[in-house]
C-alpha cells in the first residue's frame, strides 16, 4: 500500500502541511501557514478515508526536520498504564507523560526538551499513590525522572529553570519521611513535597510556576495553592480530574514553546512542533481537543501545530455546544484539491467564552481518489498477461469505481482482489465482492475481500457511542438494514431483528451512530453509502442458503407497508411518493416482478408524469443474488404474458431496474431498448401516453452516459471522483 496515496497535494515539498510545519520534507525552511494563533486541524471522514495514514504519512516525511509525535488516542495501552495507580495517573497523564517522553529524545535540529511544567504537576498529583506513603509517592515521582530537565555531562549547568538535579532532590525528600509516623495520604506528605519542589527553583523556574500554577483556578496568583489544587482535582475524578488534566495539557505545551521563545531555542529550533492525535473521535482523543480548544479559545497562544481526526462531517457534536444541526456554523475547511488553505480567523475574536470550540478548527476533508488515481491503482496491481486498455481492465475498473465511490481504503483492497479474478462484461459489480483476499502477513486463509472489508470498516471501526451489548451484533444488524430506505423502515426490521432484546436499538439511534462513525446519510436509503450497502446486500443474501434471509427482511416489510396501504396514511418520509411505491419496492426483489408489473401498467394511464416518477422509485433496488433475466426480459427474449401495454411496462420495468441498480454497465445497448419502450408506449391509445416521448429523449440520454435515472445522494457519491 502507497502510504501517500491520494495525499501527495497535502505532503509535497510546496503543500498544506509544509506550510503548517514551517518545513518542507526536505528540510527547506518555509513560510508558516497561520499564527501567533493557530487552528486545531482537524481531518475529517469516514472509516477507510485514510486519515490515519494521512497521520503517518506526516510523521514518516516530516519526523526528522521538526519534532512530530503520533499519539494513538483510541489504544487501551493508556487506560492499562493508569490502571494500577487509579489515584495519581489516568489515561490522559500517561498520554501526556509518553509525548513529553519521546520529546525527551529528540535528535534533530535544535535537541531534545525539557519539560519541567509538565512535571510539577504531574509531581504533585503522585501524592494519589496506593497507600498515600512517602515511599509510595517516590516510587511515583520517580517514573517522571527524565523530564524536568536534559541530561547533562558531570559538571555542566542543568539549565536555569532548577538549581540542580530536581528528580534526585524530591526522591531524596520522600525517602527521608518514609521513616517518619505519618498517616497515609496526609496533607504533610505533599506540603513537604511542595516545599521541596519549590526551593529546588531557579528565580526564572519560580516565575514561571507562578505565572503558569498560579493561575490555575482558584489559586488567585498562588502557584502552591494552584497545584494542591490541581492534586485536589484530579483526586476528585469526573469533571473535576477533566480540568485538572486540560491543564496538565497545557503545560506540556508550555514548555515546548518556552524551548523555542527563548534565546537558545530562536537561535537553535526550527519550524513548529507537531501533536498528531490519531482515532481522537475516542475519549481520550475529544478531552485533549477540549482541553487545548478551551484554552487557545482563551487567549492561551502557543506554536504547537494539533492535528487530529475526527469521524464527524462536522467534526464532532462537542466542538457545537449542544445547537441542533440546523443552527450548527460549519467550521472554516478547505479539500487538497483546493488551490490553497483558505484564511483562517476567530470569528468572534480571541477571548469569547460565548464562542463555540468549533471556532478554532479547521477542518481538512480527507479526498476521495480521482477516477485517474483509481485507474492507476488498480493497474499496479494487474497480472502481467493481462493487456492494457483491455475489456476486462475497464469492466474492474468501473466495478471498483462503484462499490468504492473512490474511499481509498476500499479501492486499495478491492485492487488487490481483482488483480487475478476474472469478470465478464455483463458481471454484476457484487460479483467483485466474492473475489478471494489474503492479507500480507495473515496466517489464515484467504478470505472473500467483502468479508475482510466489512471486518476492517465496521467492526475494527465501531462507533464510540455504541452501547456494549451491541457490539457482537452491530454487523448482523446492518446487514439486515441494508434493505431499508429511512426509519420507519428500519424501525420494522430492528423490531423484529431485536424481538426479546431489553435494551434494544432503534433506528433513530443507529442513524446517529453511522452518522458519529462518519457514513453519509441519503435521503433514499438508510445505509447511505453505497458501496458499505452494496457490500451488506451482498452479506445479506448469503446469510441462508437461497438468499432466505434477503426475502424473509423484504417480505416483512412488504406486509408492513401492505397494512400502512390500507390505512391510507400517508409516507412517512420523502424516500417514496407513496406507501403502495414502497411496498411494491420491497414486492419487486423478493419474487413479485409479474404484480409490480401489473400494478404499473394499471395505474399508467392518465397519470404519466406521476407514474413516471413512480416507477423509478420502485425500480431503485438491489437485485437478489442468482441468475439474473432483466437484460433478456428488458430486451423482450422472454416474452411476458398479456396485451401490447402489460408487455411494453414489463419489458421497461425491467430496464429501469437494470439502469437504477447501478451495479451493471447500461451503456448505449440499455439507452436504445429504454427509448424504443417508451416510444411504444407514446404512440398507444391511453391518455397521456404521448407525454412519454420526452421521457423517452431524457432517460436514454442518462443512461448512455451512465447517469441516475432518479438522483440522491447516493448516486452524487458515484460522480464525485472528479
Amino acid at each position: 500500500m502507497r502510504e501517500d496515496l491520494g495525499f501527495e497535494k497535502l505532503l509535497g515539498e510546496e503543500g498544506f502541511f509544509s506550510h503548517l510545519l514551517g518545513r518542507s520534507p526536505s528540510g527547506a525552511g518555509r513560510d508558516p501557514l497561520y499564527g501567533p494563533d493557530l487552528p486545531v486541524v482537524l481531518l475529517t471522514g469516514g472509516p477507510g478515508m485514510g486519515k490515519g495514514r494521512l497521520l503517518h504519512a506526516v510523521q514518516d516525511h516530516f519526523a526528522t526536520k521538526v519534532p512530530v509525535v503520533r499519539l494513538d488516542c483510541g489504544s487501551p495501552v493508556y487506560a492499562h498504564r493508569a490502571g494500577p495507580e487509579p489515584g495519581a495517573r489516568s489515561a490522559a497523564t500517561e498520554a501526556l507523560v509518553e509525548m513529553a517522553r519521546r520529546l525527551c529524545t529528540w535528535q534533530g535540529t535544535g535537541g531534545s526538551f525539557a519539560f519541567p511544567r509538565l512535571f510539577a504537576g504531574l509531581a504533585v498529583i503522585a501524592t494519589g499513590a496506593a497507600g498515600g506513603t512517602p515511599a509510595a509517592v517516590a516510587t511515583e515521582v520517580e517514573r517522571y525522572e527524565e523530564l524536568p530537565q536534559k541530561r547533562r555531562l558531570p559538571g555542566l549547568r542543568t539549565g536555569d529553570f532548577w538549581k540542580g538535579v530536581i528528580s534526585g532532590s524530591l526522591q531524596n525528600l520522600l525517602t527521608a519521611m518514609a521513616g517518619q509516623a505519618l498517616d497515609p495520604y496526609s496533607a504533610a506528605v505533599g506540603n513537604a513535597l511542595l516545599e521541596a519542589l519549590f526551593q529546588s527553583l531557579a528565580p526564572r523556574g519560580r516565575v514561571e510556576l507562578e505565572r503558569i500554577y498560579g493561575g490555575y483556578p482558584g489559586a488567585a496568583g498562588q502557584p502552591m495553592h494552584g497545584l494542591s489544587n490541581l492534586a485536589a482535582d484530579f483526586q476528585a475524578r469526573g469533571e473535576a480530574r477533566e480540568l485538572a488534566e486540560g491543564f496538565l495539557f497545557r503545560a506540556l505545551r508550555e514548555d515546548l514553546e518556552a524551548a523555542y521563545a527563548s534565546a537558545s531555542g530562536w537561535l537553535r529550533r526550527v519550524g513548529r512542533p507537531a501533536l498528531l492525535l490519531d482515532r481522537a473521535e475516542s475519549s481520550l482523543g475529544e478531552s485533549l481537543l477540549r482541553a487545548v480548544l478551551t484554552d487557545r479559545r482563551g487567549g492561551q497562544r502557543d506554536r504547537v501545530v494539533i492535528v487530529g481526526t475526527a469521524r464527524r462531517a462536522d467534526g464532532g457534536a462537542f466542538l457545537h455546544g449542544g445547537l441542533p444541526p440546523e443552527e450548527v456554523v460549519s467550521p472554516a475547511e478547505f479539500r487538497p484539491s483546493d488551490c490553497g488553505p483558505p484564511e483562517w480567523s476567530r470569528r468572534l475574536g480571541g477571548g469569547s467564552e460565548r464562542a463555540p470550540l468549533a471556532d478554532g478548527v479547521l477542518l481538512l476533508r480527507m479526498p476521495f481518489l480521482t477516477g485517474d488515481q483509481l485507474r492507476r491503482e488498480t493497474e499496479r496491481r494487474q497480472t502481467r498477461g493481462e493487456p492494457e486498455g483491455g475489456a476486462r481492465r475497464r469492466r474492474i475498473d468501473a466495478a471498483v469505481a462503484r462499490l468504492s465511490g473512490g474511499r481509498p481504503h476500499t479501492v486499495i483492497r478491492l485492487a488487490e482482489a481483482a488483480a487475478a479474478f476474472r469478470m465478464s462484461a455483463d458481471a454484476n459489480d457484487r460479483d467483485l465482492l466474492e473475489a478471494p483476499l489474503r492479507l500480507p502477513g495473515d496466517s489464515a486463509s484467504e478470505r472473500p475481500v467483502a468479508d475482510v472489508l466489512l471486518q476492517e470498516l465496521l467492526m475494527d471501526q465501531l462507533p464510540v457511542g455504541l452501547p456494549t451489548e451491541h457490539r457482537d451484533e452491530w454487523l448482523d444488524l446492518l446487514t439486515h438494514l441494508s434493505v431499508a430506505h429511512d426509519e420507519e423502515c428500519a424501525d420494522v426490521l430492528l423490531r423484529h431483528h431485536q424481538s426479546g432484546h431489553v435494551n434494544r436499538l432503534t433506528a433513530h439511534q443507529v442513524s446517529k451512530l453511522l452518522t458519529d462513525t462518519g457514513w453519509p446519510s441519503c435521503e433514499r436509503h438508510f445505509v447511505g453509502d453505497f458501496g458499505l450497502r452494496q457490500m451488506l446486500v451482498h452479506r445479506l443474501y448469503g446469510l441462508r442458503p437461497d438468499g432466505a434471509a434477503w426475502y424473509a427482511d423484504h417480505h416483512l416489510l412488504r406486509d408492513h407497508y401492505a397494512e400502512r396501504a390500507a390505512d391510507g396514511r400517508p409516507p412517512e418520509s420523502g424516500a417514496f411518493g407513496s406507501v403502495i411505491a414502497h411496498r411494491m419496492n420491497h414486492h419487486l426483489v423478493s419474487g413479485g416482478t409479474d404484480d409490480v408489473a401489473d400494478h404499473l401498467a394499471a395505474t399508467l394511464p392518465g397519470r404519466p408524469r406521476e407514474w413516471c416518477a413512480e416507477l423509478l422509485e420502485i425500480a431503485q433496488a438491489p437485485y437478489p443474488g442468482g441468475a439474473d433475466a432483466r437484460r433478456e426480459r428488458a430486451q423482450g427474449l422472454v416474452t411476458p404474458e398479456g396485451p401490447a401495454l402489460r408487455r411494453t411496462v414489463d419489458q421497461l420495468l425491467h430496464a429501469v431496474w437494470l439502469c437504477e441498480e447501478r451495479t451493471r454497465p447500461t451503456g448505449q445497448e440499455t439507452a436504445r431498448t429504454l427509448a424504443k419502450l417508451l416510444e411504444l408506449l407514446s404512440i398507444m391509445e391511453f391518455d397521456g401516453a404521448g407525454q412519454l416521448g420526452k421521457v423517452a429523449t431524457y432517460w436514454s440520454g442518462l443512461a448512455e452516459n451512465e447517469q441516475p435515472l432518479l438522483r440522491c445522494a447516493c448516486t452524487e457519491q458515484l460522480g464525485r471522483r472528479g
